[in-house]
């Protein structure tokens, strides 16, 4: 059955153990109806920008960073192909949330799928959640999978 309301489905991931279920669910989303995933991971260029810091420790973690990266979206890549789901994985730079929120838009997404890590009233307070901020500022559905539900 091909959806003609959602044939391009984004699959946000950070390799957390939720955004790995919220791409089991995204990727068994797509092969029922026909959709194409794009897959992708967001480095968090600002996440040490308060941080004191030299050129090494900076290098070393954006090396790092790209790293776990390339593995987040490998596992999507890999869970599409098995399902034989097409899949395009992309590395991106910013504030994750507005990245993926930026990249749905120009990419003509219909509908994103993020992993919820959930957070407390308290953590969700002092440094927000990124699901929560696609989930209310996207333009199309977002499906938050909670870890647990699975």
């Amino acid at each position: 059955m091909e959806s003609k309301l959602y044939r391009k489905i984004l699959i946000a991931t950070d390799g957390s153990e939720s955004a790995r279920f919220a791409a089991t669910a995204g990727v068994e989303l797509a092969r029922l109806i026909g959709a194409k995933i794009q897959a992708i991971y967001v480095i968090d260029i600002f996440a040490y920008s308060s941080m004191p810091q030299d050129l090494k420790w900076e290098e070393a973690m954006y090396a790092q960073s790209r790293e776990l990266g390339r593995e987040a979206v490998s596992d999507v890549e890999k869970e599409a192909k098995d399902a034989s789901v097409e899949v395009e994985a992309l590395i991106l730079e910013g504030h994750p949330a507005e990245e993926i929120l930026d990249f749905a838009e120009k990419q003509d997404i219909d509908m994103i799928v993020v992993g919820s890590l959930g957070k407390t009233d308290i953590e969700r307070f002092l440094i927000g959640s990124v699901s929560e901020k696609v989930a209310r500022n996207a333009k199309v559905p977002v499906l938050v999978v909670h870890s647990k539900s699975l």
